[in-house]
C-alpha cells in the first residue's frame, strides 16, 4: 500500500497552501493600525482615569458639600498638579447647588492626530454629587 501525494497535473504551477505576500502584509497593517490607534488612546484614557479619580475623592469628602466653587476648584488643581492633568481645567468643571450640597459635573473632547488629517475625537462626560 503506497500513499499517493496530490500534486499539480503537469504544466500547472502547484497551488499555494498558506497566507500569501499580500495576505501577511494585510495581517501586519492591521496589527500595526490597532497599535497605532491603541498608543494614541492609552495616555488619553489614562489622564481620564486621573480626572475621574480626583473628582470622586474631592466629592466623597464631606467637607466640601457646603464649601463654595473656589475651595472646591482649589482643591481639584491640587489633586491635579500633583497627577499632573492635562485635557481639562478646573474652570470647565461645572460646581451647581442641588438639594444642600453640591453636584460636579465636566463635559469635554480631546482630538489626537492619527495621521496625515485624520485624527481620533474622544468625548467625556460626568457628574457626581458630593456626599453630604
Amino acid at each position: 500500500m503506497s500513499t499517493a501525494v496530490s500534486r499539480a497535473p503537469q504544466g500547472l504551477p502547484q497551488r499555494q497552501a498558506g497566507l500569501g505576500m499580500w495576505g501577511l502584509m494585510f495581517v501586519f497593517l492591521v496589527i500595526g493600525f490597532v497599535a497605532l490607534v491603541t498608543l494614541k488612546c492609552t495616555p488619553i484614557y489614562l489622564n481620564h482615569l486621573k480626572v475621574e479619580t480626583a473628582i470622586n475623592a474631592v466629592a466623597d469628602d464631606t467637607s466640601y458639600s457646603s464649601a463654595t466653587p473656589f475651595e472646591i476648584r482649589r482643591a481639584l488643581q491640587r489633586r491635579w498638579d500633583v497627577d499632573d492633568v492635562k485635557h481639562l481645567k478646573t474652570k470647565d468643571v461645572k460646581i451647581q447647588r442641588a438639594d444642600n450640597t453640591r453636584v460636579l459635573s465636566y463635559d469635554y473632547e480631546v482630538k489626537v492626530p492619527l495621521f496625515a488629517n485624520i485624527s481620533i475625537v474622544i468625548q467625556f462626560k460626568a457628574s457626581k454629587r458630593v456626599r453630604a
